[in-house]
């Protein structure tokens, strides 16, 4: 079964200026292409409207092979996403009779709207996932040493922090310093990178109705979106939850895939990650998941970023229409056509190389 390509004009006109219009054409989109669903949220948007995860459906309602590809783990990344995923919905694709396409936009979709990476309790869902037995308790030594540059209580403004943080790579360490900053924290709950206390609200009802509708499945891939992670234009794809060879996957999909993110000098280890959702699946279910991640801008101008956003959202009046938030935007969204128009194109071919795979 062959799938054609995405038309290379299409870039800039399906990414979206908000969430609202954003989950607007999604919907749009989806009619009379797929069955439409919703895990309603106990969280408002900006209007005041109530807030939800869209799911499209495309092909069968009880499928032993799916594709789920999300949106919006990290809100303000889901523009990426979901301009991928309203590409895929104008050329929908031919379905097998025993196969589906979940399209699930805006798993964080607080965050998408208040233009914040993480949702309605400040935490960060990729870091939410945590394994049975785990604690959502502590944060790593280093983290605790730079606590106070990282989440200055008070509102934005210039304080020399790429200076500061200079400093303090060069005494820790660059690589070592990011990894304990990254990888997720329990303890500082208006602080970056923060786990939380318990599985929210949200990644709790997506896992339920994992559980509840992949249940007949028994090969599950998965393509999770994310952006600014990386070089300007630079794709990279990490293999979780799989047994299969990295190079040997990504030989059949054409892509080059790592297993260990550590050791490409672009990502990092996390705790509680996106894969953990799929421990409610069905024991020996075949599951890949890739981590599409797309690259925008040098990392410490994106933690500044992160950095004064969370000022504002914690010591200021929070709304989205502060300069701290357009900034955050263009650090997770950049406006240049040029990116755009590789992220739909990379974004599109992937999942059309999945779906090539996994309904041969």
């Amino acid at each position: 079964m062959e799938y054609p390509r995405a038309p290379k004009a299409a870039g800039a006109q399906c990414f979206s200026p908000d969430y609202a219009t954003a989950r607007d054409r999604f919907l749009r989109a989806a009619e009379g292409v797929a069955a439409l669903g919703r895990l309603p949220l106990d969280v408002l948007g900006p209007r005041g409207e109530p807030l939800a995860i869209d799911i499209a459906w495309i092909g069968s309602p009880a499928p032993s092979r799916a594709l789920v590809h999300t949106s919006g783990m990290h809100g303000i990344e889901g523009f990426a996403g979901s301009a991928i995923q309203l590409a895929l919905l104008l050329q929908p694709v031919a379905v097998p009779p025993d196969g589906a396409l979940v399209l699930v936009h805006a798993l964080n979709p607080y965050g998408m709207a208040w233009l914040r990476r993480v949702n309605e309790n400040n935490v960060d869902l990729n870091r939410n996932f945590l394994a049975p037995g785990e604690s959502y308790a502590g944060a790593p030594l280093a983290y605790h040493r730079v606590a106070g540059l990282l989440n200055p209580p008070t509102p934005p403004r210039y304080d020399f922090f790429l200076l500061r943080a200079a400093l303090l790579a060069f005494r820790y360490g660059f690589k070592s310093l990011r990894q304990a900053i990254v990888a997720g924290q329990y303890e500082y709950p208006k602080g970056l990178f923060y786990g939380g206390r318990r599985l929210e609200q949200g990644p709790s009802r997506y896992r339920e109705w994992l559980a509840e509708r992949l249940r007949p499945a028994s090969r599950v891939f998965a393509i999770d979106v994310h952006t600014g992670l990386g070089k300007w234009c630079q794709e990279s794809l990490f293999l979780r939850r799989s047994g299969a060879d990295p190079a040997e996957l990504g030989g059949k999909l054409g892509r080059h895939l790592v297993g260990d993110p550590s050791e490409d000098g672009v990502g990092y280890r996390i705790q509680g990650g996106y894969a953990g959702a799929f421990d409610a699946l069905a024991p020996g279910v075949e599951t890949h998941l890739i981590i599409q991640e797309f690259g925008t801008a040098p990392g410490v101008r994106v933690l500044h970023a992160l950095r004064e956003e969370n000022r504002w959202h914690h010591y200021g009046a929070g709304t989205p229409d502060h300069r701290v938030k357009a900034r955050l935007q263009e650090m997770f969204c950049p406006r240049s056509p040029r990116w755009r128009e590789f992220v739909l194109a990379r974004g599109v071919s992937l999942a059309r190389a999945v779906m090539q795979e996994l309904f041969r």
